[in-house]
């Protein structure tokens, strides 16, 4: 069994609103950030689809497959819109 990290998970926009939260510190197993997503989805119904966000780690743009290790920054950006 994977030992679990400590995430800390930042919300923005559309996410942010759903979950009422900016961010928290999150337990988990997950490896990457499509499983962290598909595990904050199933505690929290956020909407999430992969195909609608882009992940982040550490403040730069990493594909859904990256590798998570202990004490990573995690965020999820939804579309942005403006004009």
């Amino acid at each position: 069994m994977t030992p679990h990290a400590t995430y800390h998970v930042h919300y923005f926009g559309l996410l942010e609103d759903r979950r009422g939260l900016r961010e928290e510190s999150v337990q988990s197993t997950a490896g990457t950030p499509l499983a962290l997503c598909t595990e904050i989805n199933a505690r929290h119904p956020l909407g999430m689809q992969t195909a609608d966000f882009r992940a982040v780690v550490n403040d730069a743009f990493v594909s859904w497959e990256h590798p998570l290790v202990h004490d990573d920054h995690v965020a999820f950006l939804p579309p942005m819109s403006g004009g």
